[in-house]
């Protein structure tokens, strides 16, 4: 998995874990759906820290808390 896969699964399972739709997230994060949509279905091949950002501000969780998720876990260097 690489990192844009990565932040669109912790996306997909935080918003599971609250019951939200892409919708909601946007909405609480003052972020375009069309922005939130693109990270998710890799449109958005490399979504800002500044928009990440606002996403755990709307889901009211640090960025320590995003990036500490599974998915990042065992990410392979990207550069080769």
């Amino acid at each position: 998995m690489d990192t844009r896969a990565a932040v669109a699964n912790r996306l997909i399972a935080l918003c599971g874990e609250r019951g939200w739709t892409i919708n909601k997230l946007a909405t609480a994060s003052a972020v375009s759906p069309s922005t939130v949509k693109s990270i998710l279905y890799g449109k958005s091949q490399n979504p800002g820290v500044v928009t990440i950002k606002m996403l755990c501000d709307g889901l009211e969780i640090s960025l320590e808390e995003f990036f500490s998720g599974q998915e990042f876990a065992g990410l392979e260097q990207e550069i080769q």
